[in-house]
């Protein structure tokens, strides 16, 4: 993910969600130095509501190795009240490299010694 480009993750929401911490799981493989802005965002229709955000700074593993780095944390959030077709959104996006692969969600799980980004809800 590099300097302007942005991805989302897509869930249909089934039922409402309580207020409280969303653990996430982030791990990526990194080849270039960069700051990624996560959010969290509940969308419904053409209304997206931010739910949390935060940055991260990266950078490679030394000698080009591409094995996946972990990352998690507990993001606090407020409650969704849910309704028939909302979604919930991981949306990420690169704020400072000029790599459009500078970060990238490791979909490899084990296989790049790491975990496969998932998020935990409020229970």
């Amino acid at each position: 993910m590099g300097s302007g480009g942005s991805f989302e993750a897509e869930y249909a929401l089934k039922a409402s969600v309580p207020a409280g911490n969303y653990h996430v799981i982030y791990d990526g493989i990194i080849i270039r130095t960069v700051d990624v802005q996560f959010d969290l965002v509940w969308r419904r229709g053409a209304t997206d509501t931010l739910l949390g955000t935060w940055m991260e700074h990266f950078e490679p593993l030394p000698g080009g190795v591409f094995d996946a780095q972990p990352f998690e944390r507990d993001v606090a959030a407020p409650a969704i009240d849910f309704k028939k077709g909302d979604q919930f959104i991981f949306r990420y996006t690169g704020v400072s490299s000029t790599s459009m692969q500078a970060y990238i969600p490791n979909g490899d799980g084990r296989i790049t010694d790491g975990r496969i980004p998932n998020i935990t809800l409020p229970k």
